[in-house]
């Protein structure tokens, strides 16, 4: 891997930041990956969040081709959300965030220095 090609616009992290950066995006993409999940589902797992949060992280998702929705014609109008092939390509990547994390907050609450190998 090479730093120095990493600049700008062009960077691939950059591109992938952009695509999951927002405060629940990475989680959303999280809860997706057991399958689909309605709104209310998300928003019940989501503990803090708002409807108008969630809903247009949700969007943003779907305009980048993450998350897709199916609309079904009955009353009440009932919508899913899934990921999309795009969307599990990202499952290793929100995955070692999980793994991350957890290492993280074990380190914290044994308040000592993270240093895990890599």
């Amino acid at each position: 891997m090479n730093v120095d090609e990493c600049e700008g616009l062009t960077c691939s992290v950059a591109v992938t930041v952009k695509l999951i950066s927002g405060k629940w995006k990475p989680v959303i993409l999280y809860y997706l990956l057991d399958g689909k999940l309605r709104f209310n589902e998300l928003q019940s797992r989501l503990s803090g969040i708002t409807h108008r949060a969630l809903t247009l992280q949700l969007r943003e998702l779907e305009r980048d081709g993450l998350v897709s929705r199916t609309i079904y014609p009955v009353i009440p109008p009932k919508v899913e959300y899934q990921l999309t092939d795009m969307g599990h390509s990202m499952k290793a990547i929100i995955l070692a965030m999980y793994d991350w994390g957890l290492d993280y907050q074990k380190m914290q609450a044994k308040n000592t220095p993270f240093s895990k190998e890599v």
